[in-house]
C-alpha cells in the first residue's frame, strides 16, 4: 500500500488541528484520530447540495450558505445543479482549508472558489447564520462529522436548540437547512422537529457509485 504523506496542518480555533495526509492522487482531512474528509468518498457530501437543489426547485434566484468548505464537494456540487442567478457564500473558519484548496488540492477545488457566483468568507458560520434574519433560501452545514461539536466543542451551538432557532429565523419564507451526518441521531432529528422545522431524514451512501458506509442528511423546512 501507498503511505500517507502528511501535507500540511492548520490549527482550528477552539480545537485540535486539522491534519492534510495525501497518499497517492487522494487526501484525506484528518482531526486526531477522526477522518472528517477523503477525496474518494464524496457522494454523501454531493448529494447534501444536489438534493437541496432539487428541493428548492422553483426558487427564482436562490441564495445558499455552505459552511464549511471542507474539500469543495458540495460547493461544486451545488455550483453544477444551480442556474447562472444564483448566489453562495461559503463560510469557512480555517484560512489553511482555503490555502489547501488553492495550493496542493487546487486540482481538485477545480476552479470553483473562483466562480463569479460565489462569495467565500473566512468566518465562523454560526456568527454568518446569526447575522442578517430572513437572508438564505437555504442553509448547507457539514461542519463536524455530525450533529456534535467534533471539530471544536464551540460547535455544539449550531446543533442545540437556540442554534436551529436562529438558523431559522436566518431563513426566508419556505426556507431550508440542510445537515450532514456520519451517522443518524434521534435526539437531533427530534430537535429540529421541536425548532420548528418539518423534517426529512434522508440516508445517503458516501460513496457516488452507491457504496460505502451510510450517512444521513437531515433537511427541514420552514413554513411561509
Amino acid at each position: 500500500m501507498t503511505p500517507r504523506e502528511l501535507v500540511a496542518t492548520a490549527p482550528v480555533p477552539g480545537g485540535d488541528p486539522l491534519r492534510l495526509f495525501r497518499r497517492g492522487a487522494d487526501y484525506m482531512i484528518v482531526l486526531d484520530r477522526n477522518e472528517l474528509m477523503n477525496s474518494r468518498m464524496s457522494g454523501s457530501e454531493a448529494a447534501l447540495a444536489t438534493m437541496a437543489v432539487e428541493r428548492l426547485a422553483g426558487v427564482a434566484a436562490p441564495r445558499l450558505l455552505v459552511g464549511g468548505y471542507g474539500m469543495g464537494f458540495t460547493l461544486r456540487a451545488a455550483l453544477a445543479a444551480l442556474g447562472a442567478e444564483a448566489r453562495l457564500t461559503v463560510a469557512e473558519l480555517v484560512p489553511e482549508i482555503v490555502d489547501w484548496a488553492r495550493g496542493p488540492m487546487a486540482a481538485l477545488t477545480a476552479g470553483c472558489l473562483d466562480d463569479p457566483r460565489v462569495t467565500l468568507e473566512v468566518a465562523d458560520v454560526a456568527e454568518t447564520i446569526a447575522a442578517v434574519p430572513a437572508r438564505w433560501d437555504a442553509i448547507l452545514l457539514d461542519v463536524d462529522n455530525g450533529p456534535d461539536g467534533l471539530t471544536r466543542d464551540v460547535n455544539d451551538r449550531l446543533y442545540s436548540p437556540r442554534g436551529l432557532a436562529t438558523a431559522r429565523r436566518a431563513l426566508r419564507p419556505d426556507g431550508m437547512l440542510a445537515v450532514w451526518s456520519a451517522a443518524p441521531d434521534a435526539a437531533f432529528a427530534r430537535r429540529m422537529r421541536e425548532a420548528g422545522f418539518a423534517t426529512e431524514e434522508v440516508v445517503v451512501r458516501a460513496r457516488g457509485n452507491g457504496k460505502g458506509p451510510r450517512h444521513v442528511i437531515w433537511f427541514g423546512r420552514v413554513g411561509r
